[in-house]
């Protein structure tokens, strides 16, 4: 068959969940738990692998918070009341806010594969139901044991399918099952951290022996296409409705600060600024190339689908397997991504038995080369790094043991990172004549933007922009307190928050992220010594009549067609 390279790109992205106000608490403890789990795992699976090469794409907000809690772990004074609670000596005695958050926390995972498959944390989840049949206040009745083997088994349920494999202490606590100590929560807690503080080296080992190149995404994962321009959104759709705000003020030097922090801190961390960026969501505009292209970044990725948009009737099908330039981004190649193929990864492959779901993928690439004229075909895979996981038996272990292992033997599929194709005469891009805003999920930008309750909250953000630059200017701040605003005003630019927000209703999830929004608008006007407009009290989206059934609060890489 004819040669193929393929570029696998996983990024691995949450958003500030501090409370810059109250210390830097953590307010979800998602960071960790993604990191002892899939940071470690996919660090794993590549170390079993040499053979396999690929990008892989840390957000530097996520890079912050893994060193903030490697310093937790160091020192033991814990902002993370999780942790706190782990190491807590007398669960008999919390207060009622410890134990609602333990109890409304502590089931917080996938739980067809990581409850279900354990007998002793299935019967805690069980007696918790019943006792909850009385209502909240029943909560009352379940001991310090019972909190404390919660506590445990949570913790065992978000390792990683490595340190099962590998860590006597996490083998033999899931053999004991029951009846932990405050010595075996302790012993735990360390082991955590551990894991934690071994991720950042596993994938600088990596990168320094060829096998990963790193890439970044602006600094805290700011929508840049709408920073620039909320009109952009109707480049893809017309018609949608947009803010009320005419624009985001002083969004080209946002996004250019964004950008910048983020080379500056990717150099920190890995030695050398990033050759490429993958944009937040995949969102692209000309504008916001443009700016990337100026910063030094020779890369760029995006979704299929804002290929599509952007060549109209000329796209064909073999459009996605080539690298791409635009003229008004000289110096910049552009990589759009197979959705097919990574939303297989990403939601259809965890139903399938490893194997065959390896042997599709494989099969799939294969028919991509069999059609592909000319130069060898590049297929771009990218996805969510992290939260696909769960929903996979043994957390993708045999899935990506079996895929990686095929394509160890496969004589025509290379695997290889987009600084290799820049570098590589076989793939020289074509010329893209024009760039329609969008992002990875439908083309478009309709995630973020266009419904009531996201709109409004760009109109929050926008206010909020425009009093930070009247307090900037006004010299009413010193130099910390002006770096402080700052600081929080990035956070407030994330595209999370704005990703969950819908006139449909927020459940538990959605509810959690638009008070997190809120929360972080109020932090910022205190930053800027004014008290928080009262609007932001009031929730953006109205509550929904139901919520996950598992209690789940992170985002898939897709949300519903709107």
């Amino acid at each position: 068959m004819k040669p193929v390279d393929v570029v696998f790109l996983w990024h691995m992205h949450q958003p500030d969940y501090r409370d810059h106000g109250a210390g830097g608490e953590y307010r979800l403890p998602w960071v960790y738990l993604h990191a002892v789990k899939d940071y470690c795992d996919m660090a794993a699976h590549l170390e079993r692998h040499p053979h396999v090469r690929c990008v892989v794409n840390f957000v530097p907000v996520l890079l912050d918070q893994i060193d903030d809690y490697c310093a937790q772990f160091a020192s033991g004074h814990f902002r993370d009341p999780l942790l706190r609670l782990l190491g807590t000596a007398d669960l008999d005695h919390i207060d009622d806010a410890a134990r609602a958050l333990l109890l409304d926390t502590c089931f917080s995972a996938n739980h067809d594969h990581m409850l279900k498959p354990f007998p002793h944390y299935l019967r805690l989840h069980r007696l918790h139901q019943l006792v909850r049949e009385d209502g909240p206040p029943a909560d009352d009745y379940l001991s310090g044991a019972y909190l404390g083997d919660l506590l445990t088994w949570y913790h065992l349920a978000w390792t990683g399918e490595a340190a099962r494999r590998s860590d006597p202490l996490i083998a033999r606590l899931m053999s004991k099952g029951q009846g932990f100590s405050h010595a075996d929560r302790l012993a735990l807690r360390a082991a955590l951290g551990t894991m934690v503080a071994s991720v950042l080296p596993r994938w600088r080992a990596l990168a320094a022996r060829g096998q990963v190149e790193l890439s970044a995404t602006p600094h805290t994962h700011p929508l840049a296409p709408l920073l620039l321009d909320l009109h952009c959104a109707r480049e893809a759709l017309p018609t949608a409705p947009l803010p009320l705000a005419e624009a985001y003020p002083g969004g080209r030097s946002r996004v250019e600060a964004q950008i910048a922090s983020a080379r500056d801190a990717h150099a920190r961390r890995f030695g050398a600024p990033p050759l490429g960026l993958w944009p937040a969501e995949g969102a692209l505009s000309t504008a916001f190339a443009a700016q990337l292209a100026a910063a030094g970044t020779r890369w760029a990725a995006s979704g299929e689908g804002v290929l599509r948009n952007s060549l109209g009737n000329a796209a064909d099908a073999n459009a996605p397997y080539r690298p791409w330039q635009l003229a008004a981004a000289p110096g910049l190649t552009l990589f759009f991504r197979d959705d097919t193929l990574s939303d297989r990864i990403g939601f259809d492959y965890a139903r399938w038995h490893g194997r065959d779901a390896a042997a599709d993928l494989v099969s799939r690439i294969e028919a991509i080369a069999a059609a592909a004229d000319g130069a060898p075909a590049l297929v771009s895979i990218v996805l969510d790094g992290e939260n696909a996981w769960e929903t996979y038996p043994y957390n993708g272990y045999y899935f990506f043991d079996d895929l990686y292992g095929l394509l160890r033997e496969h004589p025509a599929i290379r695997t290889t990172t987009y600084a290799d194709v820049l570098a590589d005469p076989a793939h020289r891009p074509a010329e893209l004549p024009t760039l329609v805003a969008g992002s990875w999920v439908y083309g478009t930008l309709s995630t973020w933007i266009g419904e009531a309750a996201k709109n409004r909250a760009w109109d929050l953000l926008c206010a909020a922009k425009k009093t930070f630059d009247l307090i900037a200017s006004s010299a009413r701040l010193d130099p910390a307190q002006l770096d402080a605003a700052t600081r929080q005003l990035a956070v407030c630019e994330s595209s999370d928050w704005f990703w969950w927000l819908s006139d449909s209703g927020a459940g538990e999830a959605a509810a959690r992220f638009d008070a997190l929004f809120r929360h972080n608008l109020a932090e910022l006007y205190r930053c800027l010594q004014l008290d928080p407009p009262a609007v932001l009290a009031q929730p953006l989206c109205a509550p929904a009549s139901t919520a996950s059934t598992d209690g789940t609060m992170r985002r898939s890489t897709a949300p519903a067609q709107p």
